[in-house]
């Protein structure tokens, strides 16, 4: 099968990068099923409810969250009519929302696990390596394709889930850093990994919003992520490649230039 992994989304630039490249890349590349990482989709942190029924209908198979997931009240009252957003799952239980899915999709069903790293993160959660192998164990026992999306701060708590994940899924995908990394590679076992997928949005920029309001931040201590960047918009991502097994062949890195809409702004939001 070929996964599609499309980085995490930054405001209405993202949104617009990814209206005018999905469903060309899809059909060019033979994808079977497409990721779409919408952390930031609306505003720059978090999901609204109508932007989460947009990417789905741009092309999305599954919509994936991180540590914003409930950041957008119409998102969270919305949770049970939106069984293809998955929120982080090591969330505590009374959470809204599921951080697992086996989706049916041909040739063969696909699991998409989302779990939340601990470094530097400001909600409580479970511990993501205590949970991780009996989840993939649950989940392996429906489909030997598995996606985890690992949103985590820390390169260090990345490269360390990967060996923890290492021969027991099809990936594990890292986000929330909004810069691509060039780590990719398949580990022994067929797990393909990377640090971070990137964004999709603004390139020059900072993590898609902009540079003059982030300084300005720096400068104020008063957080501005209100204001997104629209130079350079591109889609950026990853396509895996995996066998019958389960076990990935091929990881790829994706950076696919946009030319941006004639005025500034016009994007879909």
């Amino acid at each position: 099968m070929k996964f599609l992994y499309v980085a995490e989304l930054v405001g209405k630039a993202g949104i617009y990068a990814l209206k005018k490249t999905l469903p060309e890349l899809k059909r060019r590349r033979g994808i079977d099923f497409t990721l779409v990482c919408a952390d930031g989709a609306t505003g720059g942190s978090g999901l609204g409810r109508n932007h989460a029924a947009y990417i789905r209908k741009i092309g999305a198979d599954v919509i994936t969250t991180g540590e914003c997931c409930f950041y957008k009240k119409d998102l969270v009252e919305n949770w049970p009519k939106l069984p293809y957003v998955l929120r982080p799952c090591n969330l505590g239980a009374a959470s809204p929302g599921s951080g697992r899915r086996v989706f049916n999709r041909a040739p063969c069903p696909v699991a998409v696990l989302v779990l939340l790293g601990t470094n530097f993160n400001r909600l409580r959660v479970n511990n993501p390596f205590e949970d991780l192998k009996p989840l993939l164990e649950k989940l392996r026992s429906e489909t030997p394709q598995v996606i985890v999306d690992f949103h985590a701060w820390a390169s260090g708590e990345k490269r360390t889930f990967f060996a923890a994940a290492a021969g027991l899924c099809t990936a594990v995908i890292g986000s929330h850093n909004r810069v691509q990394t060039t780590d990719e590679e398949v580990l022994p076992g067929g797990t393909a990994v990377i640090c971070d997928a990137g964004r999709t949005g603004s390139a020059e920029s900072v993590g898609g919003t902009d540079t003059s309001e982030r300084i300005k931040e720096y400068l104020t201590g008063i957080p501005h992520w209100t204001r997104e960047a629209w130079d350079k918009p591109e889609l950026q991502g990853l396509i895996v490649e995996s066998g019958g097994d389960g076990r990935a062949l091929s990881v790829e890195r994706l950076r696919i230039p946009v030319a941006p809409p004639e005025q500034t702004g016009q994007g879909e939001g």
